[in-house]
């Protein structure tokens, strides 16, 4: 797909996108250059129909180790506005990692610190390695997680965010599991495969129905039962069932058979 320097997006014929976090010798972390590439991917991923899934991953022995050294000194260097325009950049892929229509999966190995872990907060669902370690580290080095904060603790609740941004301790992938960050933890040896096993079994289901039950649960949010969230899950369901997909996916169960997206 498009050339990029320090990501790559790959794309197989069922539909499924690699983001690859690609500066393997900087440990994946990223700077300005990386944010505009991978606004630019998701873009990218976007406006390609054809797209089913996308799966975030990082080359090398870490998935993302926050914000790269040499990009932070320059922004200590900027004024005000130049680290409110920095900052406005980073939101921006953030909002539309989250944002994006189709279901994401984040694939941790080894470290998925500050921004690292952010990226992971923003992806529908994430998988890691028994090893991956995780941190806010930002209070460490006198900053705060500003941007990641609201991702983080859409992910893992308030409580357990301020407590990890406060402290910057590390925790572990069991930990993480714990807190809803990653749905599982394997081995290392075995982390692609299951990688693949999780991607197989999302296509599985229809493409439709699967970027209109990301945009249900963004709706629901924390679940508040009001008038109005009640009247989009009646219209939600009306509309899905009269869908082409719906229809083919009703007559598919009824008839016995495999569905279209599955042959």
């Amino acid at each position: 797909m498009s050339d990029f320097t320090t990501i790559q997006l790959e794309k197989d014929q069922r539909g499924v996108a690699t983001l690859w976090l690609n500066r393997p010798e900087k440990n994946n972390a990223f700077n300005a250059e990386t944010i505009r590439e991978l606004i630019a991917a998701l873009d990218t991923v976007t406006d390609d129909k054809a797209i089913r899934l996308l799966v975030l991953r990082g080359r090398g022995r870490h998935f993302c180790a926050g914000g790269d050294l040499a990009w932070m000194q320059q922004a200590a260097e900027l004024d005000y506005n130049g680290n409110l325009e920095d900052a406005r950049l980073l939101a921006e892929l953030l909002h539309n990692l989250y944002h994006l229509k189709v279901p994401t999966l984040a694939v941790v190995q080894g470290a998925a610190f500050a921004g690292g872990l952010g990226l992971v907060s923003c992806c529908d669902l994430a998988i890691g390695a028994a090893d991956a370690q995780f941190s806010l580290s930002e209070v460490r080095i006198g900053l705060v997680p500003a941007t990641i904060g609201p991702f983080v603790v859409k992910a893992i609740g308030q409580r357990a965010a301020s407590r990890y941004a406060l402290t910057a301790e590390r925790f572990g992938a069991e930990r993480a599991v714990q807190l809803g960050l990653l749905c599982e933890a394997y081995p290392v040896e075995e982390l692609d495969a299951q990688a693949e096993a999780w991607i197989t079994n999302l296509l599985l289901n229809g493409p439709a129905a699967m970027v209109a039950c990301k945009a249900l649960f963004h709706e629901i949010g924390g679940g508040e039962l009001t008038p109005a969230l009640r009247r989009y899950t009646e219209s939600a369901i009306a509309r899905i069932r009269i869908s082409p997909e719906g229809q083919e996916g009703l007559r598919a169960f009824l008839e016995k058979r495999k569905p279209a997206w599955q042959q």
